[in-house]
């Protein structure tokens, strides 16, 4: 679609909100809450659905910036550089309340939630159509990372792997509860959806308050580098623990929220991927934990256990 014409799409969108937080106005709010009764929207996931209606990216420059969520994903090779001292990776161990993690994630962007009738529209699996909507020269930097999102995006899943890449927050929903079948019932009763609170630039060491086991069975929608917002969301098969840590930062005080999760099964891991050589493991080896950066989602069935 012509790049004036999905900004008539977004500026009628805008158009119809109301005063007050997209949370209480928008149909990705509304749909949310259907589809997650009792489960409010992050913050964060808020802020980006108003992104995408009141600073349209078919209007703001989209600029490349490194994306540690990535280098998380099982058949990703990041170089060790991009996330050796972040403490994105920890082992298990760390979890037991009184450990410390020293904790450094780099900001990323954080790209606008386009309104679903929108990203229906917007295009998304032609690189050429992609670099001429939004204005982003072949052979730059931007370039580059749109096509290595497509490319994660249509790449097959590794064994035992199901994975989508959605383009609205109503898709991303769909597609995670789908995931997670039985687990959830219609209503989504037996689900839950969150995000981790941010963290402040600069890192600092955290102790471990407290870490609750929310699930066995989750879905992790990693937010993909793109000039509006594309969730990659997967599970494996062979699942992975889900937790929400309580962290206190040493240095402030202040006390903070963070999503992780420990993948039980690593054999089918790429070898050369950086987790192993920052937690001296191989593939199939002691389970690799990571955080879950601010802005991606994390649905999980919920569970009682704690850890």
């Amino acid at each position: 679609m012509h790049q004036s014409a999905l900004l008539l799409i977004v500026a009628a969108v805008g158009a119809a909100m109301v005063h007050g937080h997209p949370a209480d106005s928008t149909p990705a709010a509304r749909f949310w809450s259907q589809a997650l009764p009792g489960i409010p929207m992050p913050e964060a996931i808020a802020d980006l659905v108003e992104k995408g209606i009141e600073h349209s990216p078919l209007v703001e420059h989209y600029t490349a910036s490194p994306s540690i969520s990535v280098c998380t994903m099982a058949n990703t090779i990041c170089p060790k550089s991009m996330v050796a001292g972040t403490g994105i990776f920890f082992h298990e161990a760390q979890l037991r309340p009184g450990s410390t993690m020293t904790v450094s994630l780099p900001a990323e962007a954080e790209a606008a939630i386009l309104p679903h009738d929108v990203a229906g529209k917007a295009p998304f699996e032609n690189l050429a159509d992609v670099l001429a909507t939004f204005g982003i020269p072949a052979g730059s930097a931007e370039a580059d990372q749109v096509r290595g999102t497509l490319r994660r995006c249509q790449a097959p899943p590794y064994a035992g792997e199901h994975k989508s890449c959605t383009t609205s927050l109503e898709s991303t929903v769909q597609s995670a509860m789908r995931m997670l079948g039985s687990a959830t019932t219609p209503d989504g009763g037996g689900l839950w959806a969150g995000t981790s609170s941010a963290l402040p630039s600069g890192g600092q060491t955290y102790v471990v308050e407290a870490a609750q086991l929310m699930g066995r069975r989750s879905v992790v929608c990693h937010l993909a580098s793109f000039p509006y917002a594309i969730y990659h969301c997967h599970t494996p098969r062979a699942g992975w623990l889900a937790y929400s840590l309580s962290l206190r930062g040493i240095r402030e005080g202040q006390k903070r929220t963070i999503l992780a999760c420990c993948h039980l099964d690593t054999s089918a891991w790429n070898s050369a991927h950086p987790a192993f050589e920052i937690l001296q493991t191989h593939p199939g080896g002691a389970r690799v934990c990571h955080l879950i950066p601010h802005g991606n989602l994390v649905f999980v069935q919920k569970t009682a256990d704690k850890a």
